[in-house]
């Protein structure tokens, strides 16, 4: 699949044509973009869902900012399983295997081999590609993987020396690598954390642990220092190391499993018997994660979609069902919080700030299943390192802003899930939200500064004293106070469902506290210092225009600030005509739903449309922002369905404006399939009446309780604005129903 992807069918739905869902997804998608960093920062990766070590082409190094492959890039350096979960978020404990043919080559850049994108396949449950090796010649690469073995089937071409290359660290890492012969294998470690710097865990025993098991015996072997070969050498501890094998002359094909653990050598071989053992062929770990995919992504059938709908869709789903990752192997788990290995269960990559907005209620809906698990996860973080995650990439790194983690739990528990210890659940936000971080009146705690303790809520102790966080004392103070404002809400909800009353009141009380930023005088929010006196700046990745949005637990009271649903509609046509919505980004990613609350419900179906119009694509440009663990490709998934949390701990869904003449939602914690019917969707746009299994529904919001009934959720769609949801008297243009 290229850029131009198109599936090989008419879009009648993907049953009828006898294609799996699997076929729809496009993992070209978000691989390139103008910016060398603002753009989808995804890879085309093959493994299950939710797998611990993602497998992907290496087209560069990857590191903070750069992930390892870039669309535009010509040459493959090698084929990498990855722990990187984000563009802006280091890799750890990586590994690397490139094949070879003639002289043995162990640099990254002397061993790459050119490529052409008609020679390249990619799938969620395989990859290959045809690399150029010489003139005439070709060496065919397929790549398969189970959650945390990659299998790799290599066809050299006839009558050259081949080899294949194990890269176990890069230049400044201290690694390992042995080469055993009589196994054939090259096993080693990588101790690599690209985020080390970040947060306060050192984790010194961190360790990325590997075992490559050929099917092909070793003619001769060697290990080797950036460039420097060491030929007959069968371990090796060092910096910029690897391992090389070659193999008897008349090889043809060689298939490689690499099995890949956190907690040691022994466990990686476990993970190799377990998930890809020798008997179990590449075709046959391939169609366990075929399978596994096609049971996810036909949790939907839609009908009613263009070529390129079925791609984006299909390619959402995908994308946002890989996060967090699985860290727990066969029932334990390494923590890099206190550097020790546990029983039970295990998640990372929780990017909350990104995704406890959608990201997380998609996964409410389409793997309710692994909901316990996570906040059980978290619970783990918690116990072992103190606090609730914020940016948990292997460990803490102390990236973005607020306690988002209380968001989730608080989702969680208003959405029925009872598989993790609430008592406990309770403890964890209740000390997010009472107890400031270490030197909190000492450190600004500005992105990314390292040396910090947890930073947790950073600037806590004036936010409870004054009822905001000071602009001269701690970084981003603006947006950590209408962060701080809303989980606070989200702790009040916790609180209520352990039965701590008083605790609910105060904490309620206390979410108000976004008021005290609201400047009437200029009709923004705006930080504050300390004494009161209005400051500048504050921001976390947005502006005035997009934070002063910011309130999702209390939009009634954000219109009586600003003047009222007239007022308050005013100041959104104003914010979407002059451009300020910026989709690019997290924070404004509930905006378009506003107008339902001004009263102007068609006018969220207009801006829904259009922004899923202007920011998604079935291109390898196709997503104007980073997709931060599922956070972008959440949006498009739910609100192609009709559908956003705006307030997500509140377990209600706001109604936009569905895409498409029809989806059948199979949720897995739903009795029966809900269709959701938008008949004539692609032209008609505006939303003329709604019911739910015959019962009218006359407010433009919907309960998760509603979505777990099934059945039928029937839109009538018309081309023109209605009424429908809208304030008791519509204005002049708008039809009544």
């Amino acid at each position: 699949m290229v850029a131009g992807f198109v599936p090989p069918f008419a879009a009648t739905g993907w049953a009828e044509s006898g294609r799996s869902p699997v076929d729809l997804v496009n993992p070209f998608i978000g691989t390139s973009g103008q910016s060398a960093t603002e753009y989808g920062g995804m890879i085309p990766s093959t493994a299950p869902p939710f797998a611990m070590t993602r497998w992907s082409p290496m087209t560069r190094q990857n590191y903070v900012s750069r992930t390892p492959y870039h669309y535009d890039d010509t040459k493959i350096s090698g084929f990498i399983g990855t722990h990187q979960p984000a563009i802006w978020m280091g890799d750890s404990g990586y590994v690397a295997g490139m094949p070879g043919v003639g002289p043995v080559k162990t640099s990254a850049d002397d061993r790459a081999l050119p490529f052409s994108h008609a020679d390249e396949h990619a799938a969620p449950d395989r990859y290959s590609v045809q690399m150029q090796a010489g003139p005439g010649r070709t060496l065919k690469t397929e790549m398969t993987a189970t959650s945390r073995v990659g299998l790799l089937r290599t066809t050299y071409p006839q009558g050259v020396d081949t080899h294949f290359v194990v890269q176990a660290t890069r230049a400044g890492v201290t690694g390992n690598v042995h080469v055993d012969p009589a196994a054939r294998e090259v096993t080693g470690y990588n101790p690599d954390r690209q985020d080390g710097n970040l947060g306060p865990f050192r984790a010194p025993n961190f360790k990325g642990y590997f075992v490559a098991r050929f099917d092909t015996g070793f003619d001769s072997y060697g290990t080797a220092t950036g460039a420097t070969l060491h030929e007959g050498q069968s371990a090796r501890t060092d910096g910029d190391v690897s391992a090389y094998v070659r193999f008897p002359a008349g090889t043809r094909t060689v298939q490689v499993r690499i099995a890949t653990s956190f907690i040691s050598l022994q466990q990686a071989r476990a993970n190799l018997a377990a998930e890809a053992p020798d008997d179990q062929s590449f075709e046959k770990t391939a169609g366990k994660t075929r399978t596994r995919w096609n049971q996810k992504l036909d949790q939907v059938r839609l009908r009613g979609a263009t070529a390129d709908q079925w791609a984006l869709f299909y390619t959402s789903m995908y994308h946002a069902l890989q996060y967090p990752s699985e860290n727990s192997e066969q029932g334990r788990y390494y923590s890099a919080y206190d550097d020790k290995v546990h029983t039970g269960v295990s998640y990372t990559g929780y990017s909350l700030w990104d995704t406890y907005r959608a990201e997380n209620a998609f996964l409410t809906l389409f793997a309710p299943e692994r909901i316990d698990g996570m906040v059980t996860s978290m619970l783990h973080d918690y116990q072992e390192g103190g606090w609730l995650p914020m940016w948990k990439n292997i460990t803490e790194t102390n990236i973005m802003v607020g306690s988002n983690a209380d968001s989730v739990i608080a989702e969680a528990i208003a959405k029925g899930f009872t598989g993790f210890d609430r008592k406990l659940a309770y403890e964890a936000v209740y000390k997010d939200a009472m107890t400031p971080p270490d030197k909190d009146t000492e450190l600004l705690y500005y992105d990314r500064q390292e040396g910090t303790p947890v930073e947790a809520r950073a600037g806590l102790t004036y936010y409870k004293q004054n009822g905001w966080v000071a602009a001269e004392r701690t970084a981003e103070s603006a947006s950590r106070t209408l962060d701080y404002a809303y989980e606070d809400w989200a702790v009040a909800q916790v609180a209520k469902a352990v039965g701590k009353t008083d605790d609910a009141e105060m904490f309620l009380k206390r979410s108000a506290n976004y008021k005290k930023l609201y400047n009437p005088a200029t009709g923004f929010m705006q930080a504050r210092f300390r004494n009161g006196w209005w400051a500048s700046g504050g921001w976390t990745e947005g502006d005035q225009w997009v934070y002063t949005l910011d309130v999702l637990h209390d939009v009634p009271g954000l219109m009586d600030l600003m003047g009222g649903k007239e007022k308050f509609a005013s100041w959104l046509d104003r914010y979407f005509d002059g451009g300020h919505n910026n989709h690019t980004n997290e924070p404004s990613h509930h905006s378009a739903y506003l107008y339902n609350d001004a009263g102007r419900p068609w006018k969220t179906q207009e801006m829904v449309r259009r922004i899923a119009a202007a920011n998604y694509a079935n291109r390898t440009d196709g997503l104007s922002g980073n997709d931060d663990c599922g956070q972008m490709s959440a949006w498009y998934v739910l609100s192609s369905l009709g559908i956003y949390p705006v307030n997500p701990a509140s377990a209600t869904y706001a109604v936009g404006s569905p895409f498409f003449d029809r989806a059948e939602v199979r949720l897995p914690a739903a009795s029966r399939p809900l269709v959701i019917s938008a008949s004539g969707a692609a032209t008609k746009q505006y939303v003329q009446s709604l019911s739910l299994n015959g019962r009218a529904i006359t407010t433009p919001t919907l309960r998760h309780a509603d979505l777990l009934q099934g059945g039928r959720l029937r839109f009538a769609m018309s081309d023109t604005p209605q009424s429908w949801g809208a304030s008791p008297t519509p204005p002049q243009g708008v039809a009544a129903r």
